[in-house]
């Protein structure tokens, strides 16, 4: 039997973006029995990790990053070679920057999840333009994608402070109803929020919209008069791209 590589998932951030991610994985891979699958590691240790959206606004003084690195270390010390960390707000340079420092060391490689959404949309939107992004208040303030898009030469639609604090955000965080807090199913409420959301930026001209945190594709996949970019599905298919190459599905709209 071949030795396939293993595909690392650093989760807990939330727990069910971890599942998504592992899902996504074998959504993506060309396998037509068991064996036919790729092997993957999901540690979910949500409870070692603090929140990254409270770290990016200043809420925390914990640095999140420095959890998130042991966590890569442990997938290190079995064998993991290349891990996903289906988080948006982990991708803050802040952050980011020190998972990676703690990672020079060893042979673990971390696809940045930023840059494989925007490569995503050039592959699978080639004549999209104008990119809309929801995301946690902490993305939507750096302008984590805002940057990356432009950079791509593309031209970002963000929301407005007041929808990105009080409705997308809410609808990720709200302790009663929102995504975090009931994830399988998602509320209504919440999901008609994102929608809202959507709905805001397409208003704006957005062609394609980034659902840019892990959580909103839990919640929402598709929505009418644009396309949804789903970070997770993009993240999957670098991780099958980076291993086992052979493995990996056509590229297709869904």
């Amino acid at each position: 039997m071949v030795d396939l590589p293993i595909i690392g998932v650093l989760g807990g951030m939330g727990p069910y973006a971890g599942l998504d991610l592992v899902k996504k994985v074998f959504a993506e891979t060309r396998g037509d029995s068991d064996q036919g699958h790729l092997p993957v590691a999901l540690l979910s240790y949500s409870h070692r990790i603090a929140d990254r959206t409270d770290y990016v606004l200043g809420r925390t003084a914990e640095n999140p990053g420095h959890a998130i690195a042991e966590v890569a270390h442990d997938l290190a010390s079995i064998g993991v070679r290349i891990a996903g960390i289906p988080c948006n707000s982990a991708h803050e340079p802040v952050i980011f920057g020190v998972i990676t420092r703690s990672l020079a060391d060893t042979d673990l490689r971390i696809p940045h999840l930023i840059d494989e959404t925007v490569q995503h949309i050039r592959e699978l939107l080639p004549s999209v333009q104008r990119i809309g992004c929801l995301s946690t208040l902490s993305v939507h303030r750096t302008g984590l994608y805002r940057d990356a898009v432009k950079a791509a030469g593309l031209t970002p639609i963000m929301c407005d402070d007041h929808v990105a604090e009080h409705v997308v955000h809410c609808a990720i965080y709200d302790h009663e109803w929102g995504i975090k807090a009931h994830s399988s199913p998602v509320t209504p409420r919440a999901q008609e929020l994102v929608l809202e959301g959507i709905r805001h930026v397409r208003e704006r001209g957005a062609e394609a919209v980034i659902l840019g945190c892990t959580e909103l594709p839990l919640a929402v996949s598709k929505a009418e008069g644009v396309v949804c970019v789903d970070p997770v599905r993009a993240l999957a298919r670098a991780l099958i791209r980076e291993t086992s190459p052979s493995k990996l599905k056509p590229l297709c709209r869904d």
